[in-house]
Order: C-alpha cells, then structure tokens, then sequence
C-alpha cells in the first residue's frame, strides 16, 4: 500500500541498465522479471513498449503471479505505448527535451504520488529499440540522455531493450549506447533488482 510522502527524505539513488537481446521471449522473460520483481517488493511499475510486445510481457508477468488488472487499476503498474508516446516528444526527428521531460515526468510524478520519496520506480522502456530500427541512432542516443538527466531528479530503476541485430557491424555505435548504462544485463539475469554484472566506466 502507498504510504504518506516523507519530505524531508531525498529521492532513492536511480540505475540505469540494457539488454541487448538476441530473441523476443528472452526480452520478454527479462523485462516480466525486472518488472515483477519490483511489483512484489512493492514497487511501481512503468512498461513502455509496442504493441507488438506488451501482450506477451503482460502474460509473462501474470505466469509469475502477478494480477497484472488489479496493478493496472490501482496504479501500481502503467503501460505506456512506445510509438505513442514517441509521438508526443519528438520534434524534427529528435526527441525534445522540454517535451519529453513533460511526459515522462508527468508518468513519473502521478506513478509516485501518496507513495515515500524513498519508493523506486522500475520501468522498461523500447523507444529507443524504435528509434534505431527507423535508422535514427542519433535520436537514441539523445533520449538515452535525456533519461539519465530525468533521474537526476527521480529514483528510477531503468532497463532498455535493443534487439541485437540493430548493432550488426556496428561497434561504435554498440559501445556508445553502453557508455549511457550503467550496467549490461544478461539475456537471463538470475536475480533481480539489477545487479551490476557489468559495469561501463
């Protein structure tokens, strides 16, 4: 249950993580335990993802007993869809950074509202996977870094899917998107809340 804002407390320490994934049900078993994980700990959870993906992660998430309607209802998990809300934010091809700040912001705030400042929020998001199959890595980039400057002012634990392909002969672009993570998760990670199995300098 929510518990009273405590003022006086600053907001949780925030992480921010990738998987590359190889194959879908190996994104879908990450993201359903990343997610679940908080949700049984008590905290909220925002997926952001596609149409194509939100189905399967749900089931994923209800196969490790999570009611995902009654979540849904209360608050405790919000779905966002990833073309959607990319829509809201990017201006000529590049995210805004006043626009996305509003929306994801606005997510943020009303997910942790009535909830301790010490609450973490977990959330996936596959925008940037949209991005860089529409063949604009630079837009990815640049959300990845509008993310990190949105978790300076928000605990957040944040994990991003990039479908392996997206990086084939592409290494300076595969290491550049490593230098915006903290950690690099496994296609199975074996326990959550993320683990620093890889640490980018």
């Amino acid at each position: 249950m929510p518990v009273a804002k405590d003022d006086a407390a600053g907001p949780v320490h925030h992480q921010h993580a990738v998987q590359f994934y190889e194959n879908e049900l190996s994104l879908y078993t990450t993201v359903a335990g990343f997610l679940g994980q908080g949700l049984v700990d008590g905290q909220p959870a925002i997926l952001i993802s596609t149409d194509a993906h939100r189905d399967a992660i749900l089931l994923h998430l209800e196969g490790r007993h999570i009611d995902v309607t009654t979540a849904l209802r209360t608050g405790d998990l919000v779905v966002l869809e990833a073309h959607d809300a990319l829509r809201q934010f990017m201006k000529s091809d590049m995210p805004g950074a006043a626009a996305f700040d509003a929306l994801l912001g606005a997510v943020i705030d009303r997910t942790l509202r009535g909830r301790s400042k010490q609450t973490m929020v977990r959330a996936y998001g596959e925008m940037v996977d949209v991005l860089w199959k529409e063949n604009k890595p630079d837009a990815a980039v640049r959300l990845e870094m509008l993310w990190n400057k949105l978790a300076m002012r928000y605990g957040f634990a944040l994990l991003c899917g990039y479908a392996m392909g997206n990086f084939y002969k592409e290494t300076e672009r595969f290491e550049e998107i490593c230098r915006q993570h903290a950690y690099i998760v496994p296609p199975q990670p074996a326990a959550w809340p993320l683990a620093p199995t890889y640490t980018v300098g």
